[in-house]
This record gives C-alpha cells, sequence and structure tokens, in this order.
C-alpha cells in the first residue's frame, strides 16, 4: 500500500501545472512563451503576421519571446485523424524550453470521427500537460477552451462538440492545476470575426490574444492596436 501511494504522489507531482499569472520578476528575459494548437493558433484566417500569437508577443512586448508551435488540421485526441502529439511541431515544442505554454486544442476535435473517441478526451488532455508540466524548465500551462463556432459550423467542426468540451477543460484544469483561458465567450459575442465559421479573422485573434495576456499578466491589455499591416 505504502509504494502505491510513493508512486501516485509522484504521478500527481509530474501532472501539476504552475497556475497564473506569472511573476515577470522571477524571470531573466526573454521569458519563452510556446503557443500550442491547431490551425487557429497557427493563423489560419489572418494575415501575415497576425496569428493569435504574433499580436500576443506584440502586447507582451520585448522581455518575451513567443513561438507557434501550432499545427493545421491537429487534434488533442490521440485516436484523432492528426494528433497533435504525433506531429513534428510537438517535439519541437517540448524542445523549446517554455517557461509558459499555452493550449489551445479542441476544435478539430469535435469532428464527428474524432469525437467518437471523446471517452479518451481527458486522459489524453491530461498526457499533454503531463508532458509539458514534467519538463526541467517546470512552466506555467494554460489550457483554452475552443473559439466559438457560429452555427452551422464548418468542415463538420460543430458548437455542440465545443460546448462539450467546455466542462472537460474544467476538470482538466482543476485535476492538473492548469489555468483556463476562455476566448469562446467574447468571440460568441462576435460571430462576424469568424467569417468562415470556425477560424477568427485578425480582429478575432486579437480577442484571442487578449485573454492570454490577461491570464499570463494578470490585467486587461490596454496598449496599442496589436494587428500589423500585411505586406
Amino acid at each position: 500500500m505504502k509504494k502505491h501511494l510513493v508512486l501516485l504522489s509522484l504521478l500527481v507531482a509530474t501532472m501539476t501545472a504552475r497556475s497564473a499569472p506569472v511573476d515577470i520578476t522571477a524571470y531573466a528575459a526573454p521569458i519563452r512563451v510556446t503557443c500550442v494548437g491547431d490551425s487557429i493558433t497557427y493563423g489560419m484566417g489572418t494575415t501575415k503576421g497576425n496569428s493569435y500569437p504574433s499580436q500576443l508577443g506584440r502586447m507582451l512586448g520585448a522581455k518575451w519571446a513567443v513561438k507557434n508551435f501550432g499545427v493545421n488540421s491537429a487534434t488533442l485526441l490521440k485516436h484523432g485523424n492528426k494528433p497533435y502529439q504525433k506531429q513534428a511541431a510537438f517535439q519541437k515544442a517540448l524542445a523549446s524550453e517554455p517557461d509558459v505554454v499555452v493550449i489551445k486544442l479542441g476544435t478539430n476535435d469535435t469532428k464527428p470521427e474524432n469525437w467518437a473517441h471523446k471517452d479518451e478526451f481527458i486522459a489524453d488532455y491530461e498526457d499533454l500537460i503531463r508532458r509539458f508540466a514534467s519538463l526541467p524548465s517546470k512552466p506555467h500551462i494554460y489550457i483554452c477552451r475552443p473559439a466559438f463556432v457560429p452555427a452551422p459550423g464548418n468542415y463538420t467542426i460543430n458548437e455542440a462538440g465545443v460546448l462539450a468540451e467546455i466542462p472537460l477543460l474544467d476538470k482538466i484544469a482543476a485535476d492538473t492545476s492548469a489555468t483556463v483561458v476562455d476566448p469562446h465567450a467574447p468571440l460568441q459575442a462576435h460571430p462576424e470575426l469568424l467569417p468562415d465559421r470556425v477560424h477568427p479573422n485578425n480582429q478575432g485573434a486579437t480577442i484571442l490574444a487578449k485573454t492570454v495576456y490577461q491570464a499570463i499578466i494578470g490585467v486587461e491589455y490596454s496598449g496599442a492596436d496589436p494587428v500589423v499591416k500585411s505586406e
């Protein structure tokens, strides 16, 4: 029994993420931010230089180094059609020695063929968190609710699946001490910022970046417009 308790304690220790906000004074520059996700993280739907990680980098400023490890069509589910953990970007994200990890996966998991494996969602998400939480850099970990999907959705992505994922994400955060970031609610108020009914445009990506910024820093962003004009 004692042996089992020790093993359980070790498991919990490796899965526990550091919570928000980040104490900037505890880090030497640059503070490394690793953005993990699907096409929304990658920047599909935005113009050059305006993905949410790019905008987040401009909001955070020179003391921060934000890297984008988004993969188009990636799923959180390991039995999804394109599991993030099987992509080269995942190994690069682990190797980036992050101080902060922002995970935004789940949108593609709502596709019917992927959501057939919904019973594995919590275990797969907690495994992904554990992989980052066990890094020597001991990063703060943030998990984002999926973006709002205006009806009727697109690419078989759907809002019903997103709504089913939200309570699961809240449980995952409670289990792992990760911090939940909620871009779903503010984007729901602006469906026009998701013109293809999945991917936020430049202004939608601004909303996403601002919600992540507030979670990391602890205050609302009040600086200049982070959208840049593309060449």
